[in-house]
């Protein structure tokens, strides 16, 4: 399993659009091949900054599977708009024998 840890800043006033938006396109991501689950927080301290969590099946599930399917240009337009900066987004696995 891989967890994809994006951290998002939205520009500032959008938060309930954004999340508007993500009510959507979060069906389209968890359609895809490889899918495992996802999670979207909001900080507290910063009402503008979430994170999101998303656990795939392996690190090319989502980097080809989901960033080069025809999916991926539907949920960029739901949602590339409302970040600044565009977010940072790492990939993690398990620490063996932990």
């Amino acid at each position: 399993m891989i967890l994809e840890i994006a951290q998002l800043t939205i520009r500032a006033g959008q938060a309930s659009a954004f999340e508007q938006a993500f009510a959507k396109a979060q069906r389209i991501i968890a359609s895809m091949p490889g899918y495992q689950s996802h999670e979207l927080q909001h900080c507290i301290e910063r009402p503008d900054d979430y994170v999101l969590l998303v656990r795939w099946a392996t690190l090319e599930d989502h980097e080809v599977g989901f960033r080069q399917s025809p999916q991926y240009q539907e949920w960029k337009a739901l949602l590339h708009h409302f970040y600044d900066p565009f977010p940072t987004v790492l990939h993690y696995g398990p620490v063996a024998g932990l």
